[in-house]
């Protein structure tokens, strides 16, 4: 707990207490209100462009995120996010995500499955439509299903960049299955770089050149020097 702690303070030491931090909270909160009461109505432009159950990509500078359209400009999204650990303020929580915090949530490994409106999921960017239906091998379930699901998840939620992550999220409510191409992907690269046969050669260099430091040599410090390029060099 020690280190979630720590990065509790940490973001509570960078928030700034403004006089004006009220009425713009309460300004944000009244706008909210707003946009869920339209969606509600089923009244916004991005009807005319995304059906709801639509999966909406937005490539980011390292990675790609993703969501789920729920209609009236909403967007169902699975983020990290250090707030609902330090804060029990609803209005707060609710506020769009800011680097700072984003960056926390991957540390502390803690999220949520949120609703924002379109303009503050994209974030600017581009948004892709169902893209995944052309690489996924599992077919897509029905648009009212996906969104169904998507909202039921709604909440706080832990957060793994590797293991589960805003792709994973979208997967199980669009086709039923949790997966994510970036992560494999990712791991992939990884694998080539660590296990090849130039880092085996590197790492017994390595290993013979700590032995010949290291004297008089141990049995246990030999294994070691052998084991470990040996390993690799098989995986390899």
């Amino acid at each position: 707990m020690f280190p979630l702690q720590l990065l509790a303070l940490l973001f509570i030491c960078t928030l700034r207490h403004d006089p004006r931090e009220k009425k713009r909270r309460q300004k944000e909160e009244e706008e909210e209100e707003e946009v869920e009461a339209d969606g509600q109505r089923g009244e916004s432009k991005y009807d005319l462009v995304f059906r709801r159950g639509d999966l909406l990509e937005v490539p980011r500078t390292l990675f790609i995120h993703f969501g789920i359209y729920l209609g009236g400009g909403r967007v169902v999204h699975f983020i990290p996010d250090i707030m609902p650990v330090v804060s029990r303020d609803k209005c707060r929580i609710k506020q769009m995500v800011t680097n700072i915090r984003l960056l926390l949530g991957v540390l502390a490994k803690c999220g949520s499955v949120r609703v924002d409106s379109v303009e503050d999921f994209a974030y600017g960017s581009e948004i892709l439509i169902n893209t995944m239906d052309k690489v996924c091998s599992c077919p897509a379930l029905q648009g009212e299903e996906v969104a169904r699901r998507a909202e039921k998840l709604q909440g706080d939620v832990s957060y793994s960049l590797l293991w589960y992550n805003c792709e994973h999220f979208v997967m199980y409510c669009r086709y039923g299955t949790v997966m994510s191409f970036q992560t494999f992907q990712f791991c992939k690269t990884l694998r080539k770089l660590l296990l090849s046969r130039r880092v085996a050669k590197v790492t017994a260099l390595l290993g013979a050149c700590l032995l010949l430091y290291l004297r008089p040599v141990s049995t246990c410090s030999a294994l070691l020097a052998v084991l470990v390029p040996f390993l690799i060099w098989m995986a390899s």
